[in-house]
């Protein structure tokens, strides 16, 4: 059992970048080196994204389709040579084309359960691309770059505590066990005896790694942030699990990160940060009417959180 906060984050659902590939990349290879008395080949030219690279039944395949099926590749896979990827894609998509026509032709296209699919993925695809449309202006590196400033690079840098403890149901337990320790008990062997927090005592003697003091319930992080390297508790400290014995093996300050280490993490908070704006915009839009679903009666109105008259917000668990 581990004792951190539990983060809580509106997930993104738009896909808000995709890797471009272009259609100059699957241009015909470069002719071979000539001997030195032989002008150079000509560069190929770019091709056409509308050009047809296959028909199935009629129905094309251009090179646009190869481009979108490449860009939801993975990374290594794109970065096969174009004459290898290409032709691997245009029979891959043929495939698909194949299978789509003999569905339509038996009625798959029909049936509910299918349509209700197709109409599902219409309105996702939908979705995204709104949010698509909302978010992605907004993710600039200027915005990132003020992110940085304001939740790295403008604070001071955090202390981290390396610890371990012992954990038991009563202060009687946890004073044997403190007792046991001041005689010279091994601390893992004993987490790992009695300890109820199995999941840190079973696999490590009770270590839970390095954390800050935001990581932990209070009254755990104001005890081991009150200690010094080597130090164990000489009283017990209470919390809602019970009672805790702790030593604490090492401290540090934990540095300021760089950009660059932090860049991925920052752009994940403004999507949802954006995302969270867009979707308030969305329905500050509209006009939602909500019903008790057992006596069909509308419901009132509920107010935003934070407004007056609104439900608090859930605690963050730690």
């Amino acid at each position: 059992m581990r004792f951190t906060k539990q983060a809580f984050a509106l997930a993104a659902t738009a896909l808000l970048a995709s890797t471009a590939f272009s259609a100059s990349s699957f241009a015909a290879p470069a002719a071979p080196a000539a001997a030195p008395a032989t002008p150079a080949a000509p560069p190929a030219k770019p091709v056409d994204p509308n050009a047809v690279v296959a028909t199935v039944n009629g129905e094309k395949i251009t090179v646009s389709d190869v481009q979108d099926a490449l860009s939801n590749m993975p990374p290594q896979m794109r970065q096969l040579p174009p004459n290898l990827i290409f032709p691997m894609l245009v029979n891959q998509l043929a495939d698909q084309k194949a299978i789509q026509i003999v569905a339509r032709k038996e009625g798959l296209d029909k049936t509910p359960d299918v349509k209700k699919m197709m109409d599902a993925a219409s309105i996702n695809a939908l979705q995204n691309a709104w949010l698509s449309k909302q978010v992605t202006p907004q993710l600039t590196d200027a915005a990132i770059e003020q992110y940085y400033q304001q939740n790295y690079a403008g604070k001071p840098p955090e202390q981290e505590v390396h610890a371990r403890h012992i954990l038991v149901k009563t202060e009687a337990e946890a004073n044997d066990v403190i007792k046991k320790l001041k005689a010279g008990a091994d601390f893992g062997k004993l987490a790992a005896e009695v300890s109820t927090d199995t999941g840190s005592a079973k696999q490590n003697g009770g270590d839970l790694g390095w954390f800050k003091k935001e990581d932990m319930i209070p009254a755990f992080s104001t005890a081991a942030f009150a200690m010094k390297k080597g130090d164990i508790s000489n009283t017990p400290v209470k919390s809602q699990y019970g009672y805790h014995v702790i030593q604490v093996l090492d401290t540090r300050t934990d540095p300021v990160p760089s950009l660059d280490s932090v860049k991925d993490k920052i752009r994940q908070a403004l999507i949802q940060k954006y995302v969270r704006e867009a979707v308030g915009k969305a329905t500050s839009d509209v006009k939602i009417v909500r019903f008790d679903p057992s006596t069909g009666k509308q419901l009132p109105d509920a107010p935003p959180p934070g407004t007056p008259g609104a439900a608090p917000a859930a605690p963050a668990k730690k």
